[in-house]
């Protein structure tokens, strides 16, 4: 049986992988030549991406009370990761925000944070687990819900992790994104409701090849009392490696080391 072929005298031109412009909804900012793909994240997901030195993952909180626990490896050598004392005690802070570098455990800049729009992102506050999920949120399993089942930071994490060869000795401690942890008189951790409202924003300059992976679970400390996980936009755009007069090379002398560390990585 033969089959006819449709002639076009003008066939249609390429669509991109990216063909819903999610960007331009929450990054409209951006030289849309840049821009390499875009993402709606709904809350409680996750997933993982490999992605090149010299590009900047722009995250936006679609919704108040956002949080997105991010791990980074090197794509490289995946025993290379982020290293929280280290980042943390080398730039003497406690919480992240523009002009601090993500570090890695050899002492190189896996990450810097370009832009931000909050001042201020939690480093110390881990993941929610299963255990914390049930006694705050219930049981809801897949097997019931389906789809709508909830799912913690920690089994996201080690999910996507998994797809690149590593395991639970291998997840790292992650900074939560849009979310605020301050100190009581006590010295306890005490979550800070209302500190991430719908459109804040976040750039995260990749300063290696880096494995990122990525959860949209509420944060462990939140303390609403209903599973409400928030939805996150992301885009990632070529923005080029740091320059020399980079405002998180000067923002400190050891930041600069961990830039200079990595720009060693890539002479050839």
């Amino acid at each position: 049986m033969e089959h006819p072929e449709l002639l076009l005298d003008n066939p249609p031109p390429y669509d991109p992988v990216d063909a819903p412009e999610h960007w331009r909804r929450f990054a409209p900012d951006l030289d849309e030549d840049k821009v390499l793909f875009s993402e709606l994240v709904p809350g409680g997901c996750h997933w993982s991406y490999l992605l090149p030195r010299g590009t900047t993952l722009r995250m936006t909180a679609l919704e108040d009370g956002a949080n997105l626990s991010v791990v980074l490896y090197s794509a490289k050598e995946k025993l290379e990761r982020y290293n929280m004392p280290d980042s943390l005690k080398a730039q003497h802070t406690a919480h992240y925000t523009r002009g601090h570098v993500l570090m890695s455990d050899m002492g190189r800049a896996l990450a810097s944070i370009t832009a931000d729009s909050l001042g201020w992102h939690d480093p110390l506050g881990l993941l929610l687990d299963d255990r914390l999920l049930r006694e705050k949120y219930g049981d809801h399993p897949y097997q019931t819900y389906r789809n709508a089942m909830y799912r913690s930071g920690r089994d996201g994490l080690l999910i996507e992790i998994g797809k690149y060869g590593l395991s639970k000795r291998d997840l790292v401690a992650p900074v939560n994104f849009f979310s605020k942890v301050g100190v009581d008189e006590e010295g306890r951790f005490r979550f800070v409701p209302g500190h991430c409202k719908a459109g804040d924003h976040v750039d995260l300059r990749l300063d290696m090849d880096v494995l990122l992976a990525f959860s949209s679970s509420p944060h462990p400390l939140d303390p609403a009392p209903e599973y409400a996980p928030k939805k996150v936009g992301l885009v990632l755009w070529r923005s080029g490696s740091a320059p020399q007069d980079d405002y998180c090379r000067r923002f400190r002398p050891e930041n600069a080391r961990a830039l200079h560390n990595a720009d060693m990585l890539y002479l050839a």
